[in-house]
């Protein structure tokens, strides 16, 4: 298939997602597909059909923040679909923020204008900033945003990062995304401060062991030396 052909049948399919899937109507930013922002994790789960074992620690204090990803289940009707995975953060058990990464096979010779063009009848007129974003990955970077929609409330930015060749979309709750940004930095700083301490009790946990381990040798091998 060639690229153009491509092109087409990839356009074709997000502004047909657009159109048919409920929780994604034109200007509606609350949302993707059934995936709520605010909703509880334990709801999320269930929508994602995954287990709580799936579910991915990333601070624990001073707020409580996770990932789950969640990939589309192919099928007949669904395997043209162009996402790859979402990444799902919950602050507190709630849903900020939503990283929507595309399939590279599925976007390949996409250009930026193609997927803002396929992109706007869900979300309305695009604004092209000149901002850069956090974008949550195995490398954490900071990316340009190619292309925004946002409201009070919520913003979605179409980004690519260097670390993979395809788009994504990165969207979260601004209130809640703001708290959990906090968090964050004080948990990063909570954990640089405390590094020592917990260098030190794994320094004492290793000797113990080591200890330990010579003790119970000692008790076999003593009675049994014949020199």
């Amino acid at each position: 298939m060639s690229s153009s052909v491509r092109k087409r049948v990839f356009t074709t399919a997000l502004s047909a997602a657009a159109l048919f899937t409920p929780a994604v109507l034109a200007g509606d930013l609350s949302s993707y597909r059934d995936f709520h922002f605010g909703a509880d994790l334990r709801v999320v789960e269930k929508q994602a059909e995954s287990k709580p074992s799936e579910v991915k620690m990333i601070h624990q204090r001073p707020a409580l923040i996770q990932d789950l990803e969640w990939r589309p289940r192919y099928s007949g009707s669904t395997e043209s679909d162009p996402v790859k995975d979402v990444l799902l953060s919950f602050y507190n058990g709630q849903l900020f923020r939503m990283v929507v990464n595309y399939d590279r096979y599925k976007t390949e010779g996409m250009t930026a204008e193609d997927m803002i063009e396929a992109i706007s009848p869900a979300y309305g007129q695009a604004a092209k900033p000149n901002a850069e974003i956090l974008f949550p990955s195995v490398a954490s970077e900071n990316v340009k945003v190619i292309a925004r929609w946002e409201n009070d409330q919520y913003s979605w930015n179409l980004v690519r990062s260097s670390y993979q060749p395809s788009f994504a979309l990165v969207a979260f709750a601004k209130q809640l995304d703001a708290l959990a940004q906090a968090a964050a930095l004080e948990a990063i700083r909570l954990d640089a401060k405390e590094a020592p301490q917990r260098e030190a009790a794994q320094m004492r946990r290793q000797a113990d062991a080591v200890s330990l381990k010579q003790q119970k040798a000692r008790l076999v091998n003593k009675p049994n030396f014949r020199p």
